[in-house]
């Protein structure tokens, strides 16, 4: 069985849909491994200046794609989720690994049991952009042609994002590992960044072995 990918060269940071790229410091400082560390920024989004050559979530797609010019490693966010299984998909040569964090993932998470956060997120921040409450691609069937290892964290308690939307992306995914934090919530990656950081370490040295089906979850 042959493995095509190393430790990545550097690792891109996405937030969720409030833009929030102070969100992943207490993750990444807790982080040892030495690759440089992005934080990407989304326009309109937590003080970053509009641009007007981004007007939708496909130009945000061509964005993070654009921040990907070496081996990288996608760290991502609630909708960041999204996000990143869609620069993925455009830039399978140079995305060595995913980690989500109570992610949509692309479902249709309200069969899954997960709240609609949508409209109330449009009507309280609703200075930003609508990207990501405008969002509505199914991604379920493209997530099969996604082989880096993946990487799923979920708090147990996390209403927006419920344990079986994992579960479900943990069955569509082809390489994937999930683990469940108790007690965590929606911010679990932030509350929990000194638990979560030597799992996102081991995952992000793993290799791509072109037959894996890892399905461990804990």
């Amino acid at each position: 069985m042959s493995s095509r990918s190393t430790v990545p060269s550097q690792i891109l940071f996405l937030p969720g849909a409030l833009g929030n790229r102070n969100f992943w410091e207490p993750l990444a400082g807790e982080l040892q491994l030495r690759v440089d560390k992005a934080f990407m920024a989304y326009p309109g989004f937590a003080g970053v200046p509009a641009d007007p050559s981004i007007t939708c979530f496909e130009d945000l797609v061509d964005l993070a794609v654009s921040r990907i010019d070496s081996p990288t490693a996608l760290i991502a966010q609630s909708m960041g989720g999204v996000l990143a299984i869609e620069t993925t998909l455009r830039r399978p040569d140079l995305v060595t690994h995913l980690v989500m964090v109570a992610t949509s993932g692309g479902l249709n998470t309200a069969s899954l049991g997960a709240i609609d956060w949508r409209q109330a997120f449009k009507h309280e921040q609703s200075n930003l952009p609508d990207w990501f409450t405008s969002y509505n691609s199914d991604l379920t069937a493209k997530l099969g042609g996604i082989d880096v290892p993946v990487l799923l964290i979920w708090g147990d308690q996390d209403p927006i994002s419920p344990i079986a939307v994992g579960q479900e992306l943990l069955h569509l995914l082809p390489n994937a590992e999930f683990h469940i934090l108790p007690g965590g919530e929606h911010d679990v990656a932030r509350t929990h960044a000194q638990t979560i950081a030597p799992i996102v370490e081991a995952h992000l040295q793993k290799r791509i072995f072109t037959s894996s089906r890892n399905r461990d979850s804990e």
